[in-house]
Formats: structure tokens, C-alpha cells, sequence
């Protein structure tokens, strides 16, 4: 009786379970034993209530899920500091952000993220319509849609067909 051994490296072991793992997913889904299940995004999920929020994918899928559609991309994107005491000026948008439930005194003297987004179906109007959203830690801290042209106009990011329902 002839014995051989032969020494396996752990790459090699490790490349050798990895290949037959596919040729096995492979074959079965070309018979039919196993089907092909989209799996949701992890980031999408997490970005439907603003927390967890880490990629530019995670702040579109946050606008989508509000039923915003936008640029793929920020047309600008900044870093602010929140003062440490909000005054009168302030008395406005810190009561946008609460009715939508956001507290920005919360964070006050933090430096946050500000990433605005063109929005691309405002009811009625088709330009210099933009979203922005306001992040701390991965979280989605405020926001709000705004118009830059005429006489302009702050709303909540209440998408504007939900609110009227």
C-alpha cells in the first residue's frame, strides 16, 4: 500500500470551498433548486426612518422613501456649526423642524453635515427647487424643501400630495 500526503495552505482550502460553493449555487439554479431572491438594500431599509444614514445612496433612498424624486448626486454638500444658543432668527426654521419632528437645539454647537439635493418633481414646478437634509452622526437631524426663485418659499419635506390626503 502506497500513502501520499500533500501539504493545503488555508488560501487554498479557503479559494477551493469558495469555487465549489458556487459551482453548487451555479448548477442549482440551472436546474431550477434554487431560485434567485433580490435582496432589499440594508441601506435602504435603514435610511426609510433617517437613522444609520452613511451614504449618498442612504440620503436619496431617505428622499425617495418621502416620495421625492431628486439628483443622484448633492449639488452641494457642507460641514455647519450649529450655534450653542438659538436666537429669534432662528425662532422660524427651529418650528419647521419640530413640526416634522426634528429638535435642532439638541444638537446645538455641533458640527453637522448639510447636503442639498435638486428635486426633480415638485408638483408644479420644474426648477430651482432643492431638498436639503441636515446630518449628525448618521443621522438625518432636519431637512426641508425650499425654492430659491421669486419670492421663494421653506416647507416641510412632507412630500405635498401626502399632506393634502
Amino acid at each position: 500500500m502506497i500513502i501520499i500526503t500533500k501539504k493545503l495552505h488555508p488560501r487554498r482550502l479557503a479559494a477551493g470551498c469558495l469555487l465549489g460553493a458556487c459551482a453548487v449555487i451555479l448548477l442549482g439554479a440551472a436546474f431550477g433548486v434554487v431560485e434567485a431572491v433580490p435582496a432589499a438594500p440594508v441601506s435602504s431599509v435603514a435610511a426609510a426612518d433617517g437613522s444609520d444614514i452613511r451614504t449618498n445612496a442612504d440620503r436619496v433612498a431617505y428622499l425617495e422613501s418621502l416620495g421625492w424624486l431628486t439628483a443622484a448626486q448633492p449639488s452641494a454638500e457642507e460641514a455647519l456649526t450649529l450655534p450653542t444658543k438659538f436666537d429669534e432668527a432662528y425662532q422660524a426654521y427651529l418650528t419647521l423642524q419640530r413640526s416634522q419632528g426634528f429638535d435642532l437645539e439638541k444638537y446645538a454647537g455641533e458640527t453637522i453635515k448639510r447636503y442639498t439635493y435638486q428635486v426633480k418633481n415638485y408638483p408644479g414646478l420644474q426648477e430651482n427647487i432643492w431638498a436639503c437634509l441636515l446630518v449628525c452622526k448618521h443621522q438625518i437631524i432636519g431637512g426641508e424643501i425650499f425654492c430659491n426663485q421669486g419670492d421663494g418659499f421653506t416647507q416641510s419635506l412632507e412630500f405635498p400630495m401626502k399632506a393634502s390626503q
